[in-house]
């Protein structure tokens, strides 16, 4: 009877297990082909004078601007937004921060454990690339690293143009999404900082 029962299952058991293997060969397919298409969707955005190219048809994101440490070989694009949907992909932009290359404090989120893992390495005053969709390089300097409590939202002074990359913290955490977030603060080379008054406005809050 033990038998009988076992060659009875043993056609489920493999079908189990070819159906596991299609799911991660699908999650491995879909990781490889991603950067492929948001590289085409990125050119293509650049030859467009910056319209916005979705990668592919039902994405709720796009990128928005491609990120350079040349020191350490980084290249990663940024995405529209910061939710879990386009950081699954690469780091986001926070709409709700200053728009990338204007005035103000535009702010780049990623997961430690991934895109954002190479922020820990990153140290004062070396050189970050971002190029913008109409074809533009801006050049930052890192000018600080700290680590902010998110509760909630931040407010970050309006004191010209600023480029922060932010992600959880500590990177060796056990447990995701902590309190804590590990910030990097980068100013641009060319570009004085524009004060306060200058600006007109009010320190900027932006919700991590």
């Amino acid at each position: 009877m033990p038998d009988l029962m076992a060659r009875a299952l043993l056609p489920l058991l493999i079908l189990l297990a070819l159906q596991q293997l299609g799911s991660a060969g699908l999650i491995k397919a879909k990781a490889g082909l991603a950067p492929l298409m948001l590289a085409k969707a990125w050119e293509q955005s650049l030859a467009s004078e910056g319209r916005p190219v979705k990668p592919w048809p039902w994405a709720d994101t796009w990128p928005v601007a491609k990120l350079q440490v040349p020191s350490m070989g980084i290249s990663q694009f940024v995405l529209a937004g910061d939710t879990g949907n386009a950081l699954a992909f690469g780091p986001g932009h926070n709409l709700a921060s200053a728009a990338l290359g204007a005035a103000g404090p535009a702010m780049i989120g990623g997961h430690r454990d991934t895109h954002f893992q190479f922020l820990q390495h990153l140290r004062k005053g070396q050189r970050i690339v971002l190029q913008l969709p109409d074809g533009f390089l801006r050049h930052y300097r890192v000018k600080q690293m700290t680590v902010d409590t998110a509760s909630g939202d931040m407010l970050w002074p309006n004191v010209g143009e600023q480029l922060l990359l932010v992600t959880c913290y500590p990177f060796d955490a056990f447990v995701t999404g902590g309190s804590e977030r590990f910030v990097v603060t980068a100013e641009p080379e060319s570009l004085p900082l524009q004060t306060l008054d200058a600006l007109g406005g009010e320190p900027q809050r932006i919700l991590l």
